[in-house]
Formats: C-alpha cells, structure tokens, sequence
C-alpha cells in the first residue's frame, strides 16, 4: 500500500537554504515563491534588477538545489525557472 503524507516543512526548509544568500537573490526567490515558474526576462521585469544580477541569482539558487529550470516549449531559446519543492512524499507501508 502506498501512502501520500503532505510535506508540510518545505517552506522552513527553504527558508534555511536561502538565509545566508545576498539580498538579490532572496528577492528572485520570493518572486518565484509568489507568482510560479518565470522566464528569465519575467523575473528581470518583475523584480527590476538588472539581468546580470538575476542569472547571479538564478545560479546561486541552483547551487543551493533550491531552485529546478525546465524547457520552455513556448520559445525553446528561453529556459522556465521555478522552485524546487515536493508536493508531497510517498510512504511505502
């Protein structure tokens, strides 16, 4: 039998993740926290930091396994950024 048992500890979990970063980047984080999945150039419009300070960040929350990019079928030159959180886990019992 498998059981889905909500992760509810994963806002608290990323939050440690990100404590130390720079500004910037907890920023870029809170946007995608807000609004979803983001293009690059959605980000840069959202939070009105200059693109290279957002690939920084995009970078920063990739090293930090926080953050997950996936193809954006829409335009294949662009990726779709978005935040790395399980919805829930499986239990097997």
């Amino acid at each position: 039998m498998i059981v889905f048992v909500e992760n509810t500890n994963v806002n608290e979990i990323s939050t440690v993740q990100i404590r130390h970063l720079p500004p910037s980047v907890k920023l870029v984080y809170k946007v995608l926290e807000t609004s979803g999945q983001l293009t690059q150039k959605d980000i840069i419009r959202e939070t009105l930091l200059p693109s290279r300070t957002v690939r920084y960040a995009l970078n920063r929350l990739k090293d930090e396994k926080v953050l997950v990019e996936r193809h954006y079928f829409i335009d294949a030159r662009q990726s779709l950024y978005g935040l790395n959180r399980p919805v829930a886990e499986v239990v097997a019992t």
